[in-house]
């Protein structure tokens, strides 16, 4: 075989092994824009934590500076009585100071909480914890929407986990056959080497090398193809921007990379093993 087809068909197991990882990758970031998208979510729920009617300014200050320095607080605010009447007033477009001659409606704390934090279990502990302050009358959240909402991201986290799985499963077979069938080219040189007796070691040394190349040229082209997608979309969709996860992005990114060298290593190795135990009639 010449030395030309052999970089041809190279080329060809570089670029379909890109593409698979590609595949791969988009999915992997459709799974982390999911796990931001249902940060987001969590994070905008908010805790409201209501005061006795009697309750001083500096009290509130001073329950508020507390619950900023818990673990579980990401932001706070003070809703003072008159706040509190104009935002209902608002939302309802009736003034009920007007009807009832009073404010009822009590200063409070919004408070919104850290991701993973919000979740029935964390949540009763937080409210058992802050009700501890004699000056709150009540901690209230939205209890139907909160279990409804961890319901539905624990589906939607199986299902995708499930594909996930499947998939990388697919890729690993896709990336196989791509490799093998580049290194069916290459048969008849593996036996030819082993013929005048050169070493297995000797043999796969130069492939397994070139394999660990293209596996990190086609890792490359992958991560180069999903980072122009994220660009695009991103330029499209400027609210993906707020879905960020650079930590789990870059290894995303390095998996890609490293999955694509790993099993182009291994096809590879396995291909020459195969061909130096096969008889020369076997080739054809």
């Amino acid at each position: 075989m010449s030395i030309g087809k052999s970089k041809t068909s190279y080329a060809y197991a570089i670029i379909g092994v890109s593409l698979v990882l590609f595949l791969l990758g988009t999915l992997g970031w459709l799974v982390i824009n999911g796990r931001g998208l249902t940060r987001v979510f969590k994070e905008d729920i908010e805790v409201q934590v209501d005061f006795h009617d009697n309750t001083r300014d500096e009290n509130v200050q001073k329950l508020k500076t507390i619950l900023d320095q818990q673990p579980f607080t990401r932001e706070s605010r003070v809703i003072t009585k008159e706040e509190a009447l104009k935002m209902q007033s608002d939302l309802t477009g009736e003034n009920i100071q007007e009807f009832l001659g009073t404010n009822p409606l009590p200063t409070s704390i919004a408070m919104k909480l850290n991701a993973e934090y919000v979740n029935k279990d964390s949540l009763e502990k937080i409210r058992a914890f802050v009700m501890q302050s004699n000056v709150v009358s009540d901690v209230t959240y939205p209890k139907m929407v909160v279990d409804q909402m961890n319901s539905n991201f624990r589906k939607i986290s199986i299902i995708l986990g499930v594909i996930s799985l499947l998939l990388f499963i697919v890729v690993i077979i896709l990336i196989d056959n791509t490799v093998r069938l580049a290194m069916f080219s290459n048969r008849f040189l593996i036996k030819t080497m082993q013929m005048v007796g050169a070493t297995r070691w000797f043999i796969s040394k130069p492939f397994d090398q070139r394999a660990i190349i293209n596996g990190l040229l086609s890792g490359i082209l992958a991560v180069a193809g999903l980072w122009f997608v994220i660009v695009f979309s991103e330029g499209r969709l400027p609210e993906l921007k707020l879905l960020h996860e650079p930590a789990l992005l870059t290894t995303l990114m390095v998996g890609m990379v490293l999955v694509g060298i790993l099993i182009s290593l291994v096809s590879t190795h396995r291909s020459v093993v195969k061909y130096l135990k096969l008889h020369v009639e076997d080739l054809y």
